[in-house]
């Protein structure tokens, strides 16, 4: 009888085939499902690549499980959370901010970031002191975010305060429409309003809603947690070993470095002397391999674009080369424009070819920049001091940190080239690559308006 019954117990234990966990699933079938958001803080497609914080993470996190990646967009913003509820994707990375109420509906990693919420208002109008201020005046904000989580709790206190909470919106269009004076407020996070800020400088942070909040991937309550607690590792290895940071640098540690005034001046330049030099940057450019873009972010960091122009240590031209560095390149007249441009573009390539094959891009770019304004050797006794520290020498973000230090002579006298302006080519990189994004953010507008203009055109032609 007890054979019969342990025989029994056997094969209804073979029927119940107990299902693997579910990060083992994913592996086995390739692809992890993740819902984001079209924002340039998350995740963001064009033609020419896919970026964004979240992606890089995300596509980080995939690589290590050995997987590919299907990205879900929602139509609105508060459709994200209820999704990974029903289990419509594997978690959300959409620079989601943790709230109380939001921890009863899905569970949260380690955060990855901090951000405020900001009420933004246009330059020009009266500023708002207190949310009661926005009362008569129209203030619009996302559905389902955590600002209108945050009204709802203001309200109390404030019964005449209003708002509309706009679906299929992102908080970038709401920024715009600030911008462009068809509504008065909103409230969006600060990485948010400081992404946008860099090309609509009008546009004003008023006051913070409340203190720092972490941002976090969202994964929904289940008994298998596998994914999760694989996911929570990963963040916390990423924040201990540096590459968290790194990213971040990437994305923000130069977005705010020009301000209202800086950016207006550029935007008058890049109108009114910009224009004749495009094809020379486009010829140097295509003759060394490199972003024509890139290369009138240079000039313009250089010389505001002014093929005059001569500082007080003798630089010359558009792309301000010492009298050296001309001859180098075979420069017989720092002051002729192409001339100028084409010697620059040379120099910057040769710099960037005495960098190790192993330094991968953006950072390698970046390098050669700070090569190229404070000289070679200085970047190495950089990269050298950033190694003696326990840093990494191949990365910007860490390497940035350390040039400072060659203005300091108990690290200057122990490398090779001694003093150096180290604080300099750090905001000359951040300075050139503000220009950069500057250039073509409006490059891809000017593209888009021409093409609209192109589509509205035709039927009259037909």
């Amino acid at each position: 009888m007890r054979t019969l019954w342990i025989l029994t117990l056997s094969l209804l234990l073979s029927s119940c085939s107990i299902p693997k966990p579910l990060i083992e699933r994913i592996k086995e079938e390739g692809q992890l499902i993740v819902i984001t958001r079209n924002n340039p803080a998350t995740y963001i497609q064009d033609k020419e690549k896919t970026r964004g914080l979240e992606y890089e993470l995300v596509e980080q996190f995939a690589g290590e499980l050995g997987v590919q990646v299907k990205y879900v967009i929602p139509n609105s913003f508060d459709e994200i959370l209820p999704a990974v509820v029903r289990g419509e994707a594997h978690f959300a990375a959409a620079g989601l901010t943790v709230t109380n109420n939001r921890e009863l509906a899905v569970r949260f990693t380690p955060e990855y970031q901090t951000v405020t919420s900001q009420l933004v208002y246009k330059a020009g109008n009266q500023r708002p002191k207190n949310i009661t201020d926005t009362i008569d005046g129209v203030l619009e904000v996302m559905a389902g975010s955590s600002h209108e989580e945050k009204l709802k709790g203001l309200a109390t206190e404030h019964p005449d305060l209003n708002w509309t909470a706009q679906r299929a919106v992102e908080s970038t269009e709401l920024l715009n429409l600030v911008y462009e004076g068809l509504i008065d407020y909103t409230i969006a996070n600060s990485n948010e309003v400081a992404l946008s800020r860099r090309f609509h400088p009008e546009l004003q942070v008023a006051f913070e809603l409340g203190e720092e909040m972490p941002v976090a991937w969202a994964f929904p309550h289940a008994e298998d947690n596998s994914l999760y607690k694989a996911a929570k590792a990963f963040i916390r290895r990423i924040k201990e070993d540096g590459s968290l940071e790194q990213l971040l640098e990437r994305y923000y540690g130069y977005v705010e470095k020009l301000g209202f005034v800086d950016n207006r001046t550029f935007a008058r330049h890049m109108a009114q002397r910009l224009p004749p030099l495009i094809p020379l940057f486009k010829q140097a450019a295509e003759q060394n391999d490199m972003d024509w873009q890139l290369l009138a972010a240079i000039g313009y960091q250089e010389s505001h674009w002014n093929p005059k122009a001569v500082s007080p240590t003798g630089v010359k031209g558009i792309m301000m080369l010492t009298s050296a560095t001309a001859k180098q390149m075979g420069v017989e007249d720092r002051t002729d424009t192409a001339q100028s441009i084409s010697g620059g573009a040379r120099y910057l390539r040769r710099v960037e070819k005495k960098l190790p094959e192993r330094i991968q891009e953006p950072d390698r770019t970046w390098m050669a920049l700070a090569g190229y304004n404070v000289g070679f050797g200085h970047l190495e006794d950089a990269r050298i001091l950033t190694q003696r520290n326990g840093g990494d020498p191949d990365k910007w973000s860490d390497v940035k940190q350390h040039l400072p230090l060659l203005t300091q002579k108990k690290y200057y006298k122990t490398v090779r080239h001694g003093f150096a302006r180290g604080k300099e080519p750090v905001h000359y990189v951040d300075n050139i690559r503000s220009y950069y994004d500057l250039l073509v953010w409006h490059n891809r507008k000017q593209k888009k308006q021409t093409i609209q203009a192109v589509i509205t055109t035709v039927p009259a032609i037909l």
